[in-house]
């Protein structure tokens, strides 16, 4: 029988840190709290340094990225330069 350990390890910290957004004072809180916590794991996932891709995204965004440009800054696309 076919398991899904491997995706049940990678959403754990997730799934543990959930009772953090209830935490957040709003919604709006919550939801910035999920996108950083989903790019951190996407991170993870693309064996991206999460602290290299930040740094590097925001760096590259108050320097003007263009906006109609932003596939280019998802970790994927970032993995190759900040493993």
């Amino acid at each position: 029988m076919p398991d899904n350990n491997s995706v049940e390890r990678t959403i754990r910290p997730i799934a543990l840190n959930r009772k953090n957004a209830l935490f957040a004072g709003h919604d709006a809180g919550a939801e910035n709290w999920a996108t950083i916590a989903s790019l951190i794991e996407t991170c993870k996932l693309n064996a991206v340094d999460p602290q290299a891709y930040l740094t590097a995204t925001l760096t590259a965004i108050v320097s003007g990225h263009k906006q109609n440009r932003i596939d280019e800054l998802l970790p994927w696309r970032k993995g190759s330069s900040l493993r």
